[in-house]
């Protein structure tokens, strides 16, 4: 069951080219009475897409996005048998990570037969039926119908895994035409968590809505209202999860004893330490076997383990899921900064949380400005001048968040007034470097935080690159002309040397390039292949990739080269005392990854996981509270097993997280966040 994450619809890498991309203009073009959708945000429309049957009574689909600079162009043709499942499926054309191509077909003898651009393979169609990888997003609406007249029973997928679907309350929406009743329904199976969808009166598929909806032509005023509906109905399933794990008999006290700890304030291990946990805090450090525990404490043995500060992911996107949140505790993340949220997702995501009805991380949040222009970010508060880019800061810190961040359309000019004024009203400033900007100027303009390594390798780009920085050539520029940067030269140590200076905080998220960057093939990126085992299917098929697509004559190897340069920066900048925190970009499963090639780039062990303790906590000013293992801060810990210092990939073999002092059972969040087992 293809499913796409209208929730939080982040820029993945998840194909590429096993042949020359289909041209636009090579496209299926839709008849004018074809079925038309249209994806879009809160920041405006984004893309159509289109179904149809053509004369020769197959099901044709077109889809044309524009995401912030990454294109999708593709169109789909699927044949249906007797029975309603498809025989044959064709798709052409290429997304924002290249060549959409994939074929499926089901020949006389029953046996079903597919390629993408990720796998490939054959086994009996039986009563399965095939999970096309990518194509058109309408084209879904065939599955999610299927799911409908299967049932409870549900269906089984090719390549693997199982779906089914819920069908929950009405609600009434005012359409083109009047008022109409749509239904939203729930699908398990086919992702980590419930996935939604609505349904129209007759139970066929309408659209998705989230931060960003597709929905038919006409009714995008209602993406808003149904995915306050969405967030209502997540947040009562995710408040009974919360309930059962924050209980009082999970909050009881707890002695962690004889166990190598994590000393992140120092930057060291300590073994045969002791560590009591209660009333929610850090109560005694100790020596191993010194702490005389209260009655009733629950002891564990800590030899063979680690015990550290709870982990930080400084770049978690937050108010797509709920579930998502789960997951990120069950991975050892108690801590988040989130560079860009909507202010009414934060909002009721740190007021549930305050009240035991949400299972989630502690954090701050901070909210996009871009400029309005067809590439603005999805739910950006988007501007026309400086003055409105001033009144989107006071938006921010009436509403109680932390921080402003500025994205790739922002007229350079507009930054410094802004970001004097978000100092001034003591937010924190971070951001993308604008278009036309390089990222020393945007230092000097105010940011106190660059994301991204990419723009950071902007520095030292051609001109022609960082004036199209709000398009594919964020990315593809360093791709380039990374490889040749010299690290070293007099103009990049001098540019360190002033971030330094200045005391700027940069965030790589260099894992989110590895994949894209480094894979020859259909591979699953590094980061993922330890969860990938434990993942419902079509989860980890979405995590093989074959990496972003070679252009201007360049090669696989000049890619690994300019990734290298990445990395390499990173360790140039921490050599030069500028201050990292650890990001993912992603689900968060990413960060222990985004450690071992902060590793790679020279950093310690220690040094890499003050990056995901100590450093964030004192950025958001959080570390009275968070960072470290210290009496009276707040029990958000991880235990692991294994030697941590000598083993980065120890902090996934999670066995207890201890947030805000509730001991949590690692094994139970896992089962609770979708996951089948233990990571690798």
């Amino acid at each position: 069951m293809r499913l796409k994450l209208f929730a939080l619809l982040l820029f993945t890498t998840s194909s590429l080219a096993h042949a020359e991309p289909t041209p636009k203009e090579q496209l299926l073009q839709p008849p004018a009475a074809a079925q038309h959708y249209t994806i879009s945000s809160a920041a405006g429309k984004h893309g159509d897409v289109w179904s149809w049957k053509t004369e020769d009574g197959k099901l044709a689909y077109r889809m044309s996005m524009s995401l912030r600079g990454w294109i999708t162009e593709t169109d789909q043709t699927t044949v249906l048998g007797p029975d309603g499942r498809p025989t044959t499926i064709s798709i052409r054309g290429y997304t924002d990570s290249g060549d959409a191509t994939e074929d499926f077909s089901v020949d006389g003898n029953g046996i079903a037969r597919w390629k993408t651009a990720v796998d490939e393979g054959s086994a009996p169609l039986g009563n399965k039926r095939y999970s096309s990888y990518g194509g058109p997003w309408l084209s879904s609406a065939l599955d999610v119908d299927a799911l409908v007249a299967a049932g409870s029973k549900g269906i089984d997928l090719l390549p693997g895994g199982k779906a089914t679907i819920s069908i929950g309350a009405a609600t009434e929406i005012d359409g083109p035409a009047g008022k109409e009743t749509v239904k939203l329904a729930y699908i398990t199976g086919a992702g980590f968590a419930p996935s939604p969808v609505w349904l129209d009166k007759n139970n066929r598929y309408f659209g998705n809505a989230g931060v960003i909806s597709l929905l038919p032509a006409g009714y995008e005023k209602v993406g808003p209202r149904l995915k306050e509906v969405q967030d209502a109905t997540e947040a009562v399933m995710v408040r009974d999860v919360a309930r059962k794990f924050l209980s009082p008999a999970n909050r009881t006290a707890t002695l962690v004893d004889n166990v190598l700890m994590f000393d992140s304030v120092a930057g060291r291990y300590v073994a045969g330490r002791a560590v009591l946990i209660e009333d929610g805090k850090i109560k005694t450090i100790g020596a191993a076997g010194s702490i005389k525990a209260p009655k009733g404490t629950t002891r564990i043995d800590g030899r063979g383990k680690t015990l550290l500060p709870g982990l930080w992911d400084s770049h978690l996107h937050v108010g797509g899921s709920d579930w998502n949140l789960l997951q990120n505790v069950a991975t050892g993340i108690t801590n988040f900064r989130s560079p860009g949220s909507m202010i009414d997702e934060s909002l009721s995501i740190l007021k549930r949380r305050a009240s035991g009805d949400l299972l989630a991380p502690d954090g701050k949040v901070a909210v996009i400005i871009d400029r309005k222009d067809p590439l603005a970010a999805q739910g950006a508060l988007t501007v026309s001048s400086a003055e409105e880019a001033i009144a989107a800061v006071r938006k921010i810190k009436d509403a109680g968040l932390s921080g402003a961040k500025f994205y790739t359309s922002m007229t350079p000019a507009w930054i410094a007034p802004a970001a004097a004024e978000a100092h001034r009203l003591g937010l924190h400033v971070s951001g993308h470097i604008p278009a036309g900007m390089r990222p020393i100027e945007a230092v000097r303009a105010g940011y106190d935080e660059i994301t991204h390594i990419n723009f950071i390798m902007m520095q030292a780009m051609p001109q022609d690159v960082v004036d199209k920085a709000n398009t594919a050539a964020r990315l593809e520029g360093p791709a380039k002309y990374g490889k040749d940067v010299d690290l070293d030269s007099p103009e990049m140590r001098a540019f360190y040397a002033e971030l330094a200076e200045r005391k700027t905080i940069i965030d790589p998220t260099i894992s989110v390039w590895e994949g894209s960057l480094t894979s020859d093939g259909s591979t699953t990126s590094p980061a993922y292949v330890p969860f990938a085992d434990i993942s419902p299917p079509a989860v980890s098929r979405s995590w093989k990739i074959g990496g972003y697509p070679l252009f201007d004559g360049l090669t696989r190897a000049d890619f690994k080269a300019s990734f290298a340069k990445m990395v390499g920066v990173v360790g140039r900048l921490h050599k030069a005392g500028v201050r990292i925190v650890a990001g993912t970009d992603g689900y968060g499963l990413e960060l222990v990854r985004e450690l071992e090639l902060y590793q790679q780039a020279g950093l310690s062990n220690e040094e890499a996981l003050q990056t995901a303790t100590i450093i964030p906590a004192r950025m958001t000013g959080m570390d009275d509270r968070f960072g470290s293992i210290e009496p009276g801060k707040s029990a958000s810990l991880i235990l692991v097993e294994g030697d941590a210092s000598k083993d980065m990939a120890a902090l996934r073999r999670i066995t207890t997280v201890f947030l805000d002092g509730y001991r949590l059972n690692a094994d139970e969040l896992r089962a609770a966040s979708g996951f089948s087992g233990k990571p690798k």
